[in-house]
């Protein structure tokens, strides 16, 4: 697979069909799912790389996202860079898929640093307002300052084990510090409350695709690292997670109530991202099954639902040139067959049964209460105003007055393409649930 991935990056600049990659991307899904026998435990290994249950799915989610990406930059298709576009968009992909492939936890950060690069490149070259400049650098500095004590902390580790594998690595530390340089990494990218200011900025002024892999992959860079080091760190969570749950706690109530007073589509299912994403650090730090494993399915769902929240709005952006709910008003009228994806994905996005973020975040809510019994009212909060933000931005969007006198364009087949496969997958992976 990996080979398959590289010789696309080789061969981009030699062949310059936009649909070919985007072919070649939903071949490698489906290579990916006949080749896996679904009824056995996973364990593909193969020397620094291996596939199991926990990447599978992200790996799956990767590919999805990429695809659905690909389809949403179309007008990038008719300029003269585009061809540098798909490169870093497939150099992302692939050190995304690596990232989540590796066994090593020296190559695992490597390329959690590396997907930073392109990512950079991407939000500068192809963002909206100069203001981009600003989002790169917070996204950047951001990111340095709380990696390098990371890296530093693999390299003490290495010293007791000789190994930077995960297997091998063990620490049975009880220090505070350790833990939090080791959570630092991570939850800024999760994002966790207090270290999420880089994500509004960077999302608003990223370009469809930029938001797409941001909402969708970057968020569950920090989600998955946590997974993994759990069961390195074991008496240092048991022993300190209480504190990173009370900040993720009150954090996600504070960011669910900051979502109210938006004004900015875009902005808004990126404050979004930070309440639901809190929803799958408590499950984490609750150290239980549940809580594992509802997390894991809550980071598939917000991944699909958010990038197709972020799609449907660029797909109104690019008729209106705005993103303010001030002036996107009445679009029911206008564009019908559309408000019924908004609906779902709005539906979905607030946890509405059968979605996966509803059966997610039951999981969650059994394993908050067994870790504290009085977590279930800040639970009710976020689920409320999670519940009261998805009805603005439905309403506000779709009822009202349309403001535009002038006409424009209604659907394309594409636009519908892309919003139905978001909600297909969606399904389909709420039929899979078995496999977690």
């Amino acid at each position: 697979m990996l080979l398959y991935m590289s010789t696309l990056i080789l061969n981009i600049f030699m062949v310059n069909c936009w649909y070919v990659y985007q072919f070649m991307f939903s071949m490698m899904f489906m290579i990916l799912l006949v080749k896996l026998n679904l009824s056995m435990s996973f364990s593909y290994i193969f020397y620094d790389f291996g596939l199991d249950f926990v990447s599978f799915g992200l790996v799956m989610l990767c590919i999805i996202i990429f695809n659905l990406m690909i389809m949403s930059s179309n007008l990038i298709k008719f300029e003269l860079n585009s061809m540098f576009f798909l490169s870093m968009s497939l150099f992302l992909s692939l050190m995304i898929v690596m990232f989540f492939f590796s066994l090593n936890v020296f190559f695992m950060y490597i390329f959690f640093e590396l997907s930073l690069i392109f990512m950079i490149i991407m939000l500068l070259g192809w963002g909206y307002q100069p203001e981009r400049l600003i989002s790169g650098f917070y996204l950047l500095f951001y990111t340095i300052f709380s990696s390098l004590p990371f890296f530093l902390l693999i390299l003490y580790l290495y010293s007791f084990s000789f190994s930077f594998f995960f297997d091998y690595l063990s620490c049975f530390s009880e220090s505070f510090l350790m833990y939090f340089i080791f959570m630092f990494s991570f939850l800024v990218k999760a994002p966790m409350f207090i270290f999420h200011f880089w994500l509004p900025k960077a999302h608003v002024q990223a370009s469809v695709a930029g938001s797409m892999i941001l909402a969708g992959l970057m968020l569950k860079l920090g989600g998955y690292g946590i997974i993994r080091f759990m069961f390195i760190f074991e008496l240092g969570f048991n022993l300190n997670s209480y504190i990173t749950y009370s900040f993720v706690i009150w954090g996600s109530v504070l960011v669910s109530l900051i979502c109210l007073i938006q004004g900015d589509m875009k902005m808004m299912v990126a404050y979004s991202s930070v309440s639901h994403m809190g929803l799958c650090l408590l499950g984490m730090m609750s150290m239980s099954l549940f809580g594992l494993v509802g997390s894991y399915i809550l980071m598939i769902g917000h991944g699909i639902c958010s990038s197709g929240l972020f799609c449907l709005a660029n797909i109104f952006y690019s008729r209106l040139n705005s993103r303010s709910f001030f002036m996107i008003k009445g679009m029911i009228l206008y564009m019908p067959s559309i408000t019924m994806f908004w609906f779902l994905l709005c539906s979905f996005n607030m946890s509405c049964p059968p979605s996966l973020n509803f059966i997610g975040e039951i999981l969650i809510l059994s394993s908050m209460i067994v870790y504290w019994g009085w977590s279930f009212i800040y639970f009710i909060l976020v689920s409320f105003f999670g519940s009261c933000f998805c009805v603005y931005l439905y309403l506000y969007s779709q009822h009202g007055m349309y403001m535009y006198m002038f006409s424009s364009s209604t659907g394309e087949a594409r636009e519908y393409l892309i919003s139905f496969m978001h909600v297909f997958m969606l399904v389909c992976f709420i039929l899979l649930i078995d496999l977690f």
